[in-house]
């Protein structure tokens, strides 16, 4: 391993302090700024649930916890073959202990990604020292599409804590450590294929075989604790298989996909994952090799480019140091960065479960660069990012114009705190620690901006969830009936507090029972009906925004408007 760090210092309070000391008492500063990016990743509990996916996972899993059903899933009322269980479980024993609420929803997600940072510590510091691990950890915590999938929560806060735990444990078992490191990382390797499918376990194979590998140590490679680990795994995720049995091989009559006969078993294995890759399965995508390429860019920020110089630092500097070299960091990311950019379905938020070894792999480099040439990359890379990130939120607030004046002078003065408190680990200094801590600042408070600010204001034009506020408030107990002419609106479905009944054509209203209802339907569609609704909303895709939606100025000709209207007789 490369042990080769030297540690360097940052002022605190007018003294000298070796950042190895980050973890005692005398750290403060540096863990309050810790504390704050723990916090900004909380901070989007509170925000309304997106959808359309967030919003589907959401009440797929409040139907299970309704029923107190845990083998089957279903959305809009049919079976559902799309992801495994685990997300779902762990939402719905939320719900069961908090309420339905969207907190309840998303906490047990950023739960995992909190224990991911953890594992992220723990890897970094078997790996290299405490230093780097302090670092990595803030990098993860502090990366864009880290915090932005805590507060749009999919499978992938889940996904990402379970495979560094995984390749932890598994690591602690190759350095024979015994067997119940080895049961810990099959337990974890199989919550990550029960999250997302076999594929998950690509970053885990590639970071302990990888290694092994790139450093010739065939007798490790063969061991036969792998055989074990790899019964383990299979052991532990018969609790999804049997789900799967039950709902669909069990009853081939049922029409999944616009087809019966469907197996969950073999979707599964091979058409959730391969068919996606082939792009032969029933869920198709458009490929772009270079797609991760770029996507890197901006969901890594303020990290990015460092993490491209740390790519390109290890590889030439590894060939010339062989076995000396820690390769587990790069072996997870790689192969898996290859597949996805190979595949024909890709979405950004695939990326997030290499993020903690990209995070440990900047981490060790930016800590570890000599050159002048490095420290400038360094230097302009994280100036630029700490002035662009501020100016990039303000021209969105100028934009947008979210009118949300209270939550903004709060996160102004307590962002003014702070700084004060900080101020003298910002003051003027060549060293690295000084450019990390400077980038943090900025991404924590961007981000506390985002969750606070602007997606509160933006979800008042998710139109499905401000009906059921509505709906709830004014209406409780009344029964609505939402007219689908587009897409199934989960939002209004996960927050209502009433069962939800869906026509597909208005046809005679007068044929719905069960008065007074409600209808949610778009205001367009209901032209010429000569009812008049209770109250209109406006709807953006929030999920998708086009600039035209952003700005204040173009956006009431770019919205759609649904409207809810009460039906008496």
């Amino acid at each position: 391993m490369d042990y080769s760090i030297t540690y360097s210092t940052f002022p605190v309070r007018g003294k000298r302090r070796d950042i190895k000391g980050i973890s005692s008492a005398n750290g403060t500063d540096f863990k309050l700024l810790m504390a704050l990016a723990v916090l900004v990743n909380f901070s989007g509990l509170f925000v309304t649930i997106m959808g359309p996916d967030g919003a589907l996972y959401a009440s797929i899993a409040k139907t299970m916890a309704q029923h107190n059903d845990y083998i089957h899933l279903f959305a809009e009322g049919r079976d559902w073959l799309d992801k495994p269980h685990f997300p779902f479980w762990m939402a719905a024993l939320s719900f069961q202990l908090f309420g339905y609420s969207g907190w309840a929803y998303k906490l047990p997600a950023v739960l995992f990604l909190m224990m991911g940072a953890v594992y992220t510590y723990r890897l970094a510091k078997l790996l290299y020292n405490e230093q780097v691990a302090w670092w990595a950890t803030a990098i993860l915590l502090t990366a864009e599409h880290i915090i932005i999938s805590n507060t749009d929560v999919r499978a992938e806060p889940y996904l990402t804590g379970a495979i560094v735990a995984s390749v932890y444990h598994f690591y602690r078992a190759r350095s024979g450590k015994g067997y119940g490191q080895l049961a810990l990382g099959a337990l974890f390797a199989a919550i990550a294929v029960m999250t997302k499918g076999p594929f998950a376990l690509i970053p885990i194979a590639g970071a302990i075989g990888g290694e092994m590998i790139i450093k010739r140590n065939w007798r490790e490679v063969f061991h036969f604790r792998w055989m074990i680990s790899t019964a383990l795994t299979f052991l532990f995720i018969l609790p999804e298989l049997y789900c799967l049995y039950v709902q669909f091989d069990a009853h081939p009559e049922k029409t999944v996909f616009g087809r019966t006969g469907v197996s969950g078993i073999r979707f599964f294995f091979w058409d959730s994952q391969f068919g996606r890759f082939l792009n032969t399965g029933p869920i198709k995508g458009k490929g772009d090799p270079a797609f991760y390429l770029h996507t890197v860019l901006w969901a890594f920020l303020p990290w990015s480019v460092l993490l491209y110089a740390a790519v390109v630092n290890k590889i030439r500097k590894g060939w010339t140091r062989g076995a000396q070299t820690e390769w587990l960091t790069l072996a997870a990311a790689l192969p898996c960065f290859v597949v996805f950019s190979l595949s024909r379905f890709q979405l950004p938020h695939y990326l997030n479960i290499l993020f903690p070894f990209f995070a440990i792999l900047t981490a060790q480099y930016v800590l570890n660069v000599r050159t002048e040439g490095g420290r400038k990359l360094i230097r302009i890379a994280q100036t630029v990012f700490t002035m662009l990130l501020p100016a990039a939120a303000m021209a969105i607030h100028l934009l947008f114009r979210p009118g949300q004046t209270l939550p903004l002078l709060v996160l102004v003065i307590g962002g003014l705190v702070a700084l004060a408190r900080l101020r003298p680990m910002l003051k003027k200094n060549v060293s690295v620690q000084y450019l990390l801590v400077r980038t943090m600042v900025a991404a924590v408070l961007v981000n506390f901006y985002l969750n606070l600010v602007f997606y509160p204001a933006l979800l008042k034009y998710q139109s499905g969830s401000e009906a059921a506020f509505v709906a709830n408030r004014q209406f409780p107990g009344a029964k609505v009936v939402q007219l689908q002419t587009g897409e199934y609106n989960y939002a209004l479905d996960f927050y209502l507090h009433s069962p939800l009944q869906t026509l597909h054509q208005l046809g005679d209203t007068s044929q719905l029972t069960g008065r007074p209802l409600l209808l949610f339907a778009d205001v367009n569609a209901m032209a010429g009906t000569g009812l008049s609704p209770v109250q209109v909303f406006e709807h953006i895709h929030v999920s998708k925004l086009s600039i035209k939606q952003v700005n204040a100025r173009t956006r009431p000709k770019d919205v759609q408007h649904v409207g809810l209207y009460l039906l008496r007789r």
